[in-house]
């Protein structure tokens, strides 16, 4: 892959992989409008850790203690600490794993077009916009309560739809519910986590089965310049949501939306 090809893709993955815009509609767009070759799978999961390790440094200190209080809540059987928040965002994973196992081959095959991403960016976000604004914003994460977590962990499997935008949905229902934009925010972030390396273990099972050939100091540049910009984009996106809102990104997919049935109706 060219140098160039490496670095935009991989910025573009870890600019949008957090923000509610839809990193996979991006990675399939840019190829395709600068007709440019499929990145290929390696690549992907490349992309994929580097993201992953971002949100894992971002949260070091939170996840040691959500493992911390996860295991002894299952020692003790009760919940300890921050437990109940590691049970809610395991059992928020539990339908997007089960609808990615039985469903993304499919999705994938009938899908993956421009006028289903164009779709899909203009009505969730849509909906994204009426949720920041309908939302009362009064709970954090810690008081979801469990019909709230299969909620959003339904919500997040629609995000296997091409433009959805996982981070996109779940924020949209965690709002509906009533969290705040930081909580909402958060709680997203945090349901990534088991959600990238599900993905990433499957692309990486079909990676070992292709036995294709790798490029390594390919796939380390992707890593790393996704994982720095992953990082930069939810520290700044955290210090400036409160004081924007979701409305940005919204207009945004209206635009992105339109422009993509402009150019492809």
């Amino acid at each position: 892959m060219p140098f160039l090809h490496i670095l935009l893709l991989a910025l573009l993955q870890g600019m949008t992989e957090f923000l509610p815009i839809s990193s996979s509609a991006h990675l399939i767009l840019l190829p395709m409008l600068a007709d440019w070759q499929d990145q290929g799978l390696a690549f992907d999961v490349a992309v994929h850790v580097g993201t992953l390790s971002a949100i894992v440094f971002y949260f070091r200190g939170q996840l040691k203690s959500l493992i911390l209080d996860w295991t002894n809540s299952v020692l003790k059987q009760r919940h300890i600490g921050d437990s109940r928040l590691a049970w809610a965002v395991g059992i928020a994973t539990i339908p997007v794993g089960i609808a990615g196992l039985f469903f993304n081959d499919a999705i994938e095959f009938m899908l993956r077009n421009p006028l289903v991403i164009a779709t899909t960016t203009i009505v969730f976000g849509i909906l994204l916009g009426l949720a920041d604004w309908w939302g009362k914003r009064r709970r954090d994460e810690h008081q979801l309560r469990w019909l709230d977590i299969i909620i959003i962990g339904c919500a997040q499997a629609l995000a296997l739809i091409p433009g959805t935008s996982r981070s996109g949905i779940t924020m949209t229902a965690g709002l509906m519910l009533g969290l705040t934009r930081q909580a909402a925010a958060r709680f997203s972030f945090l349901l990534s986590i088991p959600v990238i390396l599900l993905a990433g273990g499957l692309k990486t099972v079909q990676l070992v089965v292709a036995d294709s050939p790798t490029d390594w100091m390919v796939l380390f540049s992707g890593a790393l310049f996704s994982a720095i910009s992953a990082y930069l984009c939810v520290v700044i996106f955290m210090k400036m949501l409160d004081h924007i809102g979701m409305w940005p990104f919204v207009v945004y997919r209206l635009i992105l939306g339109g422009v993509l049935f402009w150019l492809f109706l």
